[in-house]
């Protein structure tokens, strides 16, 4: 062998060497370094080494994961059947753990034992419900319980649960009509509800607009006699200035005035006396 070739060779090895003693770590990614197949750390996203040969690097998909449970049966407080269809969404926060408890890292392992705890947790909460409950209660409290308990138990794999939805229930046939009764009974007791949270509404509005009416109407009343009132007070400025300027003119359409209220209906009849008010401008007109 010459020396070319024995140069080739080690530059290849050492090429070969820095090669397997850099890892790259995605930030999507979880990865834990091992020693002679025991767990030695936790390698962080970026650039990481490794001894060649001794090393060796297990990753993980550290992006949000789901997991669609086939259906499952389960008994409410008073053992009626429904059927659940759920689902899971978690994702890896310690690879560590996740490694160690699911041999290896075997996806299979930690979506069976989480089915299986999704399971017992359904019956479990369930279990503690009356149909009514399942029915009408709140389920996004159902939920947040359901999530919560499944949390505790997802911890001992190195998960954490992001959500946990319950998407359909299904009800055996023999009670059916028990829960459409009991959901006409729920609707009708709202609709009488609104119903008569409606008609209080509308007593409320009508005593509402009434009282509106009445001030409106006061408030013209008050406004018509002041104006009213504003009038007269012109009229009688304009008379006693009338009088001050010509007293008889004043006196004859005084007394045409008051010849003219004395008359109501087309067949009225005034009988008068010749020293009465109404002729005493006359009278006077006469004497000249």
């Amino acid at each position: 062998m010459n020396k070319n070739t024995v140069i080739t060779i080690l530059v290849l090895l050492v090429i070969t060497l820095i090669f397997q003693s850099v890892v790259v770590v995605r930030e999507t990614e979880k990865a834990i370094l091992l020693k002679l197949g025991a767990f030695e750390r936790t390698l962080d996203p970026g650039l990481n080494f490794k001894v060649p040969f001794v090393d060796s690097v297990v990753k993980f998909e550290g992006r949000l994961r789901t997991l669609d449970t086939p259906p499952d049966r389960v008994l409410t407080e008073e053992e009626k059947p429904l059927e659940v269809d759920s689902f899971v969404k978690y994702k890896i926060i310690d690879a560590e753990t996740y490694y160690t408890s699911t041999n290896g890292g075997q996806e299979t392992v930690a979506e069976g034992t989480l089915q299986s705890r999704v399971r017992d947790n359904l019956r479990d909460e369930f279990g503690k419900r009356t149909l009514v409950e399942v029915v009408s209660g709140d389920r996004d409290g159902l939920m947040l319980e359901l999530k919560k308990s499944l949390g505790k138990d997802a911890n001992e794999l190195g998960v954490e649960i992001i959500d946990f939805r319950v998407k359909r229930i299904d009800y055996e046939t023999e009670i059916r009509p028990a829960i459409y009764e009991r959901m006409r009974s729920e609707r009708n007791a709202e609709a009488a509800d609104l119903r008569a949270k409606g008609s209080e509404r509308a007593t409320v509005i009508r005593a509402e607009a009434e009282r509106k009416r009445t001030e409106d109407v006061a408030e013209g009343t008050r406004e018509s006699e002041k104006i009213r009132g504003e009038g007269d007070a012109i009229a009688a400025a304009t008379y006693a200035e009338a009088y001050s300027e010509d007293p008889e003119f004043y006196d004859f359409t005084r007394s045409l005035k008051l010849i003219r209220n004395s008359f109501n209906d087309e067949g009225d009849i005034l009988l008068i006396d010749p020293d009465s008010d109404y002729l005493k401008y006359l009278n006077k007109s006469e004497k000249r």
